[in-house]
């Protein structure tokens, strides 16, 4: 299969000007820390810069609620810190969940564009 793959990403750069190659060098597959540093690219990086900020935001107020929680002696107060405990946890989830589908959808996004480059690399040929 990676012999195939191989053979066809060397058929596309064939077909595409020198401009489009390099393009299409640059939408190769990313690890995981490149996709992480691919959310601060863009027109949207300030969301998450905001996201990340509130998630530390969240998390050290959650860490000071289990503290809160394991100090408090009686049962109503146990009860609170203990939710809002699960809240900001929750909160710091649902952030992580926000930043992982940027994620998804940037890969998606630089699938559609090879996918492009390939079509328009197929019709180039199909016309000559």
């Amino acid at each position: 299969m990676k012999n195939n793959m191989e053979d066809i990403d060397k058929l596309i750069k064939e077909t595409l000007s020198e401009e489009e190659a390099k393009f299409y060098d640059t939408l190769d597959e990313q690890n995981v820390l490149e996709m992480v540093w691919g959310l601060f690219k863009g027109k949207n990086k300030w969301i998450m810069y905001m996201m990340n900020l509130m998630t530390l935001i969240f998390f050290g107020l959650f860490i000071y609620c289990l503290i809160m929680f394991f100090k408090a002696e009686i049962t109503f107060d146990m009860l609170k810190w203990g939710l809002g405990s699960i809240v900001f946890l929750i909160g710091v989830s649902m952030l992580k969940i926000f930043a992982w589908m940027q994620m998804d959808k940037n890969a998606i996004m630089r699938e559609l564009k090879r996918l492009e480059l390939q079509v328009s690399s197929l019709s180039s040929r199909l016309s000559e």
